[in-house]
């Protein structure tokens, strides 16, 4: 069964091996030390198979918006719903926290993760252009209104 708890220090290593098989530029562990035990505004989870890390996801918290920084769910565990687990308790602590809408960037290229994010009412509002450094790819800009007070999962 999977479980969802906040990321703490003994987390990163299995996150910086799920991170480096999901993004061509992935973040360094020093990058995820400084977020769960410095940056204030960041809060970040993993998705736990007993006690084998298979996703995490984060965010920053700014006034009453929350912004998903990185979510990555290991390649063997990928179609089962743990993405949309993820995002919906993100989605929770940020209701928690008093955000009332949350925004991502996205791959064009990515459709499986555009389509979990449109399943979760979020919509495409823009574009980052060049934004991912390895191939110059462009970056959609996805917004989710009315975090509080509407079921998260509206589908």
């Amino acid at each position: 069964m999977i479980k969802i708890t906040d990321m703490t220090e003994r987390h990163i290593k299995e996150v910086v091996q799920i991170e480096k098989v999901s993004f061509p530029t992935p973040w360094p562990r020093q990058t995820f030390e400084f977020e769960i035990l410095y940056n204030e505004l960041a809060e970040y989870l993993v998705a736990l198979d007993g006690r084998k890390v298979v996703g995490y996801g984060g965010m920053w918290m700014v006034l009453n918006e929350a912004h998903i920084t990185n979510l990555a769910v290991h390649p063997q565990y990928r179609g089962i719903g743990i993405g949309r687990m993820l995002m919906l308790s993100l989605m929770q602590r940020a209701v928690s926290l008093d955000a009332d809408r949350m925004t991502l960037e996205v791959r064009p290229s990515n459709g499986p993760a555009r389509d979990l994010y449109h399943s979760l009412g979020f919509m495409e509002c823009g574009l980052r252009k060049g934004y991912y450094q390895d191939n110059n790819e462009d970056a959609i800009i996805m917004w989710r209104e009315k975090l509080k007070g509407s079921n998260p999962d509206p589908y």
